[in-house]
C-alpha cells in the first residue's frame, strides 16, 4: 500500500487558465498568493489564450484542475478551491 501512495503524491497536478479570465478577474493584490500556490512542485501550469467556454468566462472566474472546471465568484475563492484539490 505504501507504494500505491507514494506513487499519487508524486503525480502532478495539472492547472489550466485562460488568459482572458484571468485579465478579466484576477486582482493585482491576489497575484502573490497564486504565486506562492504555483512553487509547489506537484503543481504545472499554463495559461491559453482561450479555451472556448465563454459563456462561463465572461462571468466568472474558472480553472481547469486535472481535467475539471472549478468556478467561484472571486479569484480568492478560486485559489482557495484549488488548493482543496490539490
Amino acid at each position: 500500500m505504501k507504494r500505491l501512495f507514494s506513487k499519487m503524491a508524486k503525480k502532478k497536478r495539472k492547472v489550466e487558465f485562460c488568459q482572458k479570465n484571468l485579465d478579466r478577474f484576477l486582482k493585482e493584490e491576489d497575484v502573490p498568493y497564486y504565486e506562492e500556490f504555483f512553487k509547489n512542485p506537484i503543481i504545472s501550469y499554463n495559461e491559453y489564450h482561450c479555451q472556448s467556454k465563454c459563456e462561463i468566462c465572461t462571468k466568472h472566474p474558472y480553472a481547469m484542475v486535472n481535467g475539471r472546471m472549478i468556478i467561484a465568484n472571486s479569484t480568492k475563492e478560486l485559489l482557495d478551491k484549488m488548493r482543496e484539490i490539490v
